[in-house]
């Protein structure tokens, strides 16, 4: 769902900028009173692995279509809606940065529409909630599903929303919302399966791990250490990126989808110093664009982009911790 720069009007992005930027803010002040220094490597290899899974397109049947992984849902029931949508920035500003998925201009609303919803949404409405009484596998997977449905349903509807405060009379609003919302309800249902896949390894392996759970829950007995578990993760995360996803969908993911439906392309083009500047920044800093090495269509590339891609959001992700100070008691306390 990431959106390129010709959806959106400069006032469009600046105001999604804003607002993205305000949630960023009271997301580190939070994080800062947090004294949990042990979710600093799970914030890394979380980022990571979400970072590659989104490399791995699905076809959705029958449709022409493919979805993957957003991942807010996911990160916010490991680390909280906090922790979790800084986590989710790191990841989508190395893939808008280094690998030019998503335009720069549209940063704000690819992080308001997929991180926003998914660990704020998804983790304080749905998640905590039905985990109030300690964690189950039934519950995780309720929650995982009906959170990844309704939240991406949401960030969605608001793609169909920023064009539509845009101007992109090629795609008409109640067309576009008509396409949008059906083939992003199959793609969350999908990615609250492999949300549920993913969280019942941690319940069974470390399900202390688990935000907002019961002291049922915190009572139960893991079946790996924190390190092993760590470890288990950032193995997947490296053969997701480095292997499985050379074995990607080649169909246009749910927004390149409904915009060829609709405007028969999904490469519109705008025009204005706002756009051009962004461009070229993004054309300096990407060194693999696509996750492909510059002219070239090896796999090696592919591979290679998938590792290296999770190495830097892991880079990204713990160097902020130490940065910002995050997980660290406060003087006072």
């Amino acid at each position: 769902m990431h959106m390129a720069d010709a959806l959106v009007a400069p006032a469009v992005a600046g105001t999604m900028y804003v607002l993205s930027t305000a949630a960023a803010g009271v997301s580190v002040k939070e994080v800062r009173k947090e004294a949990s220094p042990e979710k600093i490597p799970v914030m890394g290899v979380m980022g990571a692995f979400v970072f590659a899974t989104q490399m791995l397109n699905f076809t959705i049947p029958g449709t022409g279509s493919s979805g993957h992984l957003c991942g807010g849902m996911m990160l916010s029931a490991l680390l909280g809606p906090y922790a979790g949508f800084l986590t989710m920035i790191g990841v989508l500003l190395v893939q808008c940065l280094l690998f030019a998925d998503g335009g720069l201009l549209a940063l704000g609303c690819n992080v308001w529409n997929m991180a926003f919803y998914g660990c704020f949404i998804g983790a304080l409405l749905i998640w905590k909630p039905i985990m109030k009484k300690g964690a189950s596998r039934a519950k995780i997977a309720l929650a995982s599903i009906l959170g990844c449905v309704l939240t991406l349903q949401l960030g969605a509807f608001s793609v169909t929303l920023e064009t539509l405060a845009s101007g992109v009379t090629e795609l008409p609003f109640s067309v576009f919302l008509a396409t949008m919302q059906p083939i992003h309800l199959a793609i969350g249902f999908v990615e609250g399966l492999i949300t549920t896949a993913v969280l019942i390894f941690v319940y069974e392996a470390r399900p202390e791990l688990l935000w907002g759970v019961g002291e049922s829950s915190e009572k139960k007995e893991g079946k790996l250490s924190l390190k092993n578990t760590v470890i288990a993760v950032a193995v997947a995360a490296a053969i997701c990126g480095g292997v499985v996803s050379l074995f990607a969908s080649a169909f246009p993911d749910g927004l390149e989808w409904s915009m060829e439906q609709v405007a028969g392309t999904s490469e519109l083009e705008a025009e204005g110093g706002a756009y051009d500047t962004a461009a070229g920044i993004q054309e300096t800093t990407s060194l693999l664009p696509d996750y492909a090495f510059k002219n070239s269509e090896s796999a090696v590339g592919t591979s290679f982009s998938g590792i290296a891609g999770s190495l830097v959001v892991v880079l990204v992700t713990v160097g902020a911790c130490y940065l910002f100070k995050f997980f660290k008691k406060n003087e006072a306390d």
